[in-house]
């Protein structure tokens, strides 16, 4: 039987909401035009999970200026992005309420920053479920891949990293979940997603947010008979 966890830890963007295509499209044309040779695909494996500061970090190490506001024009257009269009991963909400029934804590740690969640949360009716337990990027020195992030939020938490569950679905999570010292399930249900960069960086898949709370010692919450691939 698989032991519970003591908190649940989601990744927001790709496990609650579901901004990654229209996140990196818009990622991949302002690199275009800035003179960084791109793709979305490409932005797709090279950027998710990351931080908007990181990837800044990353293009100008490559020669090509971005410019000192970008991060700042980047967030500034994120309400126009996401206006109307962000939806909830599938069946997350009914996990996420599963885990309130059963009292067992949770919280988000993402990449983005708080403001970005309310967006995203907020457009998807997911943001009551989250009050007060958002934890961002900006709050550590070290984004993702780095485990700072996750420590940081276990301990604000008040819970020990080996009594944590990460959700991800990126490769940089992945990494920075298991480097914290706790067990990472990596949401596979974006076709665009790198399962074998998952797998290969210790994430134990599932492409069915359905398959999530029998995957943490809740029991099944819908007639769902999904197979758990083990890393």
């Amino acid at each position: 039987m698989t032991m519970r966890p003591g908190l649940v830890i989601f990744d927001c963007d790709g496990v609650l909401v579901d901004t990654e295509t229209l996140s990196n499209r818009r990622l991949a044309e302002w690199l275009c035009a800035a003179g960084y040779d791109t793709t979305y695909e490409r932005c797709r494996r090279q950027f998710v999970g990351r931080s908007m500061r990181s990837v800044k970090e990353e293009v100008e190490a490559s020669g090509v200026l971005l410019g000192d506001d970008f991060v700042e024009r980047w967030n500034a257009g994120l309400a126009d992005l996401f206006a109307d269009r962000v939806q909830p991963i599938p069946h997350v909400r009914s996990q996420v309420e599963a885990l309130r029934r059963a009292g067992m804590p949770y919280c988000v740690a993402s990449s983005a920053r708080i403001t970005k969640m309310h967006l995203t949360l907020g457009a998807t009716g997911l943001l009551p479920l989250f009050e007060g337990v958002l934890f961002s990027a900006s709050m550590v020195e070290r984004g993702k891949p780095f485990p700072d992030l996750f420590l940081h939020a276990a301990a604000t938490m008040g819970f020990a990293p080996g009594d944590c569950v990460v959700i991800e679905d990126s490769v940089p999570g992945t990494i920075a979940g298991i480097a914290a010292g706790m067990r990472v399930l990596s949401y596979c249900g974006d076709p665009q997603g790198d399962r074998d960069g998952l797998a290969a960086a210790g994430g134990e898949l599932f492409d069915d947010m359905r398959e999530l709370a029998g995957m943490i010692g809740l029991g099944q919450t819908h007639p769902f008979a999904g197979t758990v691939e083990r890393a």
